[in-house]
């Protein structure tokens, strides 16, 4: 069956439900789901040329899957990047990035605010292979500016980060980067291509944990990485092909699907973050909201103009408390009254999560790491799904309102 190609200057809404691989002869409306470890070659002399990559086609699932490469053009296109690498998790993503550009004597600077396991990553493992790196303050331009060395590669930022929303400019990294001859990557996680779109702004490579929003229902794992077509073709498939972190067609066709919801649950899910950032602002119990919707942000209007004019559907606030330790425990017990909402450490999910950050994703982090990135004892994450407002507020009371 023959399959007209798709007009270009599509809507962003149309490219998440139409774009994939062609058909297969029976004609599918829904995306095929191809599960195989390998592929029958129609000769040897095809097979061979195939497997030297003198030939398009698929050989072996290491090397690439009809499913797979679906969700790779979805989100490329979706992203605004020339193409996309699939892994199998938002941190095999990152692993992928920095083992595919780096090598010993290189230099990584990055924001002290990101995800914990992003900077023992870096600042840990790949130190051991000789790989320097330096963390600065995630919104301090002349930080960024400073730190950087004749040797950095990279300048890699998440925007906003995880917990605090911290929202960073990313015209202005991108021109840092480029003018010492580095690159820039920016982990939107948070935001997704709905929200805002960094290769737009001059970033080059975008980094995603499609375990989040992409699926959005907290299904399977998943990641990739945005790029150049060279950069994915250069530099991301020789390792990808050699080490294996590849994205399963399962997992992969389960993402391709959530990509089809991505535009509307991103928007419902930002406005009732929003609606319930404001009101915790206005507890008694609450010290203070991060969040890059309310005017009290420090980087609210550069989050809106970054954004979209939306928030994200990711806030995190401080309850009150006169030391650390009374804090944890009263975070824990806002946490432990919860009879309607999850404790669950992902996010993006349409059922709304809430975690303790300094227990949980930065847990592992050192103290000083830990009061570096802002992550206090009596912090409380909450990814917002697509529960009634009215229900989002009246679990939080549960805890709120029986604090000691």
């Amino acid at each position: 069956m023959s399959q007209h190609p798709l007009p270009d200057n599509l809507h962003i809404d149309t490219l998440a439900v139409r774009l994939a691989v062609d058909r297969s002869q029976y004609g599918e409306n829904s995306e095929a789901l191809y599960l195989t470890s390998g592929f029958v070659q129609p000769s040897a002399e095809i097979s061979a040329r195939r497997f030297a990559g003198e030939e398009d086609g698929y050989t072996y699932g290491r090397t690439g899957n009809p499913t797979v490469s679906s969700f790779e053009m979805r989100l490329a296109a979706l992203e605004g990047s020339e193409a996309a690498m699939a892994t199998s998790s938002g941190m095999s993503s990152v692993m992928l990035m920095l083992f595919s550009l780096l090598k010993a004597g290189d230099h990584v600077l990055y924001s002290q605010s990101m995800f914990g396991s992003t900077i023992k990553l870096i600042g840990s493992e790949f130190a051991r292979f000789g790989v320097a790196s330096t963390m600065v303050s995630q919104t301090d331009l002349a930080a960024w500016k400073a730190a950087i060395r004749p040797n950095t590669k990279i300048l890699f930022a998440e925007t906003p980060t995880n917990p605090l929303t911290e929202v960073c400019d990313i015209v202005a990294l991108a021109d840092l980067a480029h003018n010492a001859g580095a690159l820039l990557a920016v982990d939107n996680c948070f935001a997704t291509p709905i929200l805002q779109r960094p290769m737009g702004m001059g970033a080059d490579i975008v980094m995603h944990s499609g375990t989040k929003y992409l699926d959005g229902q907290g299904r399977v794992m998943a990641g990739a990485l945005c790029a150049s077509e060279k950069m994915v073709v250069d530099k991301f498939w020789p390792v990808i092909r050699n080490a294996g972190m590849v994205l399963s067609p399962f997992n992969a066709w389960v993402v391709l699907k959530g990509l089809e919801t991505l535009d509307i649950r991103m928007r419902a899910q930002s406005a009732r973050a929003h609606a319930l950032a404001l009101w915790l602002e206005q507890h008694p119990r609450v010290a203070r909201v991060y969040y890059p919707g309310l005017t009290s942000h420090p980087q609210h209007d550069l989050a809106m103009k970054q954004m979209s004019g939306m928030g994200g559907a990711v806030l995190s606030f401080d309850v009150k408390a006169p030391d650390p330790q009374t804090a944890r425990t009263q975070a824990f017990h806002v946490l432990d009254s919860l009879r309607v909402l999850s404790l669950c450490t992902n996010l993006g999910d349409t059922k709304t999560l809430l975690t303790h950050p300094a227990s949980t994703s930065h847990g592992k982090l050192s103290e000083d790491q830990r009061q570096a990135a802002g992550i206090g004892q009596g912090l409380i994450r909450v990814a917002v799904g697509l529960e009634h407002l009215d229900d989002l507020k009246g679990d939080l009371l549960r805890g709120l309102d029986t604090l000691g």
